[in-house]
């Protein structure tokens, strides 16, 4: 339950060691670089641009040569592969691969050009798909397109609308002056759209023909070829079938290539390491002989640092804590059960520097509530177990879905609890099973209560919780400004808002509205009447002097405070919020019971069976994922909207180490390749 403290970093060394004690410092992965703002005369900076540049681009022409690898050379892998991580490799295997890396990136580029062939070659076939599509009306014209005509005649051909007639075209031509001798028109193809004509006309005739025609919509055809149609159609069929083949070659060719797999991968790590070690050495102060590097690194971690630099290298360590207007990245630091939780704080944001981490606590009422939302223990033990089994099974996944996975196995151990204590497995199955097929009724007897049966206690419940939820949050903002050293505040802030509270809590308890709810009467003894009393009325009248106590006016001071009590209202609101722990809940049962009361309407016998089962797969499978995902989503809302906003601000900058930050592969003994 902590931020790990942060030490500035400063580092001065021979400028003919800085890339050797990068690199080392890339290996440890425990220091975020920041250099310091001010300019030392002497020093400057080197321009690497250049050469980061080419790294980065012969890291992305790797990228590009797997991408296209794994389109005509996939590899069989698992629904899950996602989760396996980063496959780990020996140092010896890396080296080797990396001593043949220039080889290793003309074939890279060599798969990039063979997969542009492809592409230009596909781009080929539908240009000629579509130059045979715009033939295929023509295809019954047995002369050329580009035929003119003989030595006294012409030959015209062309397209009108689709729903003009010939007569209408001879009527529109007899109309031209000086009138045609003779014109036969042919219909080569119609259809809806259009109408593809060949006339043949007397060359005397050919304009007051063509112009005769255009006033009725006539157009030549925008493809005019030396070949008969059906004759440039199998030329262009017999072109798409030699570019099918050499697209089929080309594919064998890139196919060829597979083996090269991970030696593309080692190269395009290396490269990209490469690359992000010259965007830190742009940065780094170097005069002639000697170089500066600075940056935060966790306390825990200076000694290893002064060990692995220190120790080998000439050079200057400066260690200092961080300064007072100085804010230093955030890194957590938290047990196996509450790091499991960091991802949903991060969403959330990350402390800044002094403020409290609430992880751990935060953990606990997590999972405490999502189990309560769910609450089935078939579901939560359907969760847990999965969830497990992911663990154990993809050991080397990804941190942040390690996390992930892990909390919702908590989650799913936390909706076994409630499910038992609630008494319930997949719903009512238990009754529906033995009263539809056995004939008799059997029932498993919840722990504590079952909530369909008695909502209002459940309720009665879930408010409560959220009671305790916000009071502890009251609590951290006190502990917060104890810490501070802001007394008055604590005591004006949170003792006051306490004694508030607690004393209306106090006097609700035994009234008839509580009594109407929870089904139960309480009664106190007059002294606690006396205290609730006292302790509302003391906690309003401190609220209302001390809450605007940064004012000198006492009319407006007493204005601010008599806001400041208006706020009951939000704390009402929050804590009616917790009626989602009932609504979600009781949705997860009902709907659960909802499902089990179908599958039994096939009755008993064979089919009832096959009915049942097919229901009840169907069913409960998509109510555990609605309701999973209904859980998850208002367990966050009741942390980062009731919970956090009693004490939380965020927005830390997150840690961001320098490391060897590979993207397929993880070399096995830690250490950079040079």
């Amino acid at each position: 339950m902590a931020v790990l403290q942060m030490q500035r970093i400063s580092i001065c060394g021979l400028k003919k060691d800085r890339k050797a004690i990068l690199e080392k410092m890339q290996s440890l992965g425990v220091m975020e670089i920041s250099q310091a703002t001010e300019e030392t005369e002497g020093f400057e900076k080197m321009d690497t641009v250049n050469a980061r540049s080419g790294f980065e681009r012969k890291a992305h022409a790797a990228d590009q040569a797997l991408a296209v690898l794994d389109i005509y050379a996939p590899q069989k892998k698992s629904l899950l592969s996602g989760l396996e991580g980063k496959a780990l490799v020996e140092r010896e295997e890396f080296s080797q691969a990396v001593g043949n890396k220039e080889e290793l990136i003309r074939t890279a580029d060599a798969i990039i050009a063979k997969s542009k062939e492809i592409a230009e070659a596909k781009a080929a076939i539908l240009k000629t798909e579509n130059q045979i599509e715009s033939l295929l009306p023509w295809l019954s014209l047995d002369v050329p397109m580009s035929y003119t005509g003989t030595e006294k005649t012409s030959l015209l051909i062309g397209t009108v609308s689709g729903d003009m007639t010939v007569d209408e075209l001879y009527g529109k031509i007899a109309q031209a002056e000086p009138a045609p001798a003779g014109v036969d028109i042919q219909v080569i193809h119609s259809d809806k759209d259009a109408c593809f004509l060949a006339i043949i006309c007397l060359k005397a005739d050919e304009a007051a023909v063509e112009e005769a025609l255009r006033s009725c919509g006539f157009a030549r055809p925008s493809q005019v070829i030396d070949k008969k149609p059906c004759e440039q159609k199998e030329l262009l069929e017999a072109e798409i079938t030699k570019l099918n083949t050499e697209i089929k070659e080309t594919e064998a060719e890139i196919t060829s290539f597979a083996g090269s797999r991970r030696d593309l991968e080692l190269v395009s790590d290396y490269f990209r390491t490469r690359a992000d070690k010259y965007e830190v050495l742009g940065t780094l102060p170097q005069s002639q002989r000697t170089f500066v590097m600075s940056g935060y690194v966790p306390k825990k971690y200076v000694a290893a640092v002064e060990k692995a630099i220190g120790d080998k290298y000439d050079c200057v360590l400066d260690i200092e804590d961080i300064k007072e207007d100085e804010e230093p990245p955030t890194l957590l630091s938290n047990n196996g059960f509450s790091s499991s939780v960091e991802g949903v704080l991060e969403s959330y944001g990350l402390p800044h520097k002094g403020e409290f981490d609430p992880t751990t606590i935060m953990s606990f009422f997590y999972v405490f509530f999502f189990g309560m939302m769910l609450s089935d223990a078939a579901y939560g033990a359907i969760i847990a177990i999965a969830c497990f089994i992911v663990l154990k099974k993809f050991p080397r996944m990804g941190e942040g879905m390690h996390k992930t996975i892990k909390m919702f196995m908590f989650c799913g151990v936390s909706t076994v609890v409630w499910g038992i204590l609630f008494g319930g497995y997949f719903g009512n199955v238990v009754d529906i099973v033995s009263e539809t097929f056995f004939g008799k009724l059997v029932t498993v007897p919840a722990l504590w209560f079952i909530p369909l049966n008695d909502p209002m206690r459940l309720l009665v419940y879930s408010l409560a919780f959220g009671v305790v939820h916000l009071f502890v949050g009251l609590g951290i903002k006190g502990y917060m400004e104890l810490k501070e050293g802001r007394t008055l505040d604590f005591f004006c802030d949170v003792v006051l808002w306490f004694a508030f509270l607690i004393g209306l809590i106090m006097l609700l308890l035994p009234s008839d509205i509580f009594a109407s709810i929870a089904q139960t009467k309480i009664v106190f003894p007059p002294v606690l009447n006396t205290v609730a009393k006292a302790l509302a009325i003391g906690g309003a009248l401190g609220l209302v002097l001390m809450s605007g106590r940064e004012s000198k006016n006492p009319i407006l001071r007493i204005a601010l405070g008599a806001y400041d009590i208006y706020n009951i209202t939000g704390w009402l609101s929050d804590v009616l919020s917790y009626s989602r722990l009932l609504a979600l809940g009781l949705a997860t049962g009902v709907i659960a019971s909802v499902v089990n009361q179908m599958g039994s309407m096939f009755g008993k016998g064979i089919v009832g069976v096959i009915g049942f089962i097919l229901v009840f797969l169907v069913g409960h499978t998509l109510n555990l994922a609605i309701n999973l995902l209904g859980a998850y989503v208002h367990t966050n809302r009741l942390q980062f909207v009731e919970f956090f906003g009693k004490f939380y601000e965020g927005g830390g900058k997150p840690f961001e180490p320098f490391k060897s930050d590979t993207k397929y592969v993880t070399i096995q003994d830690g250490k950079e390749a040079k």
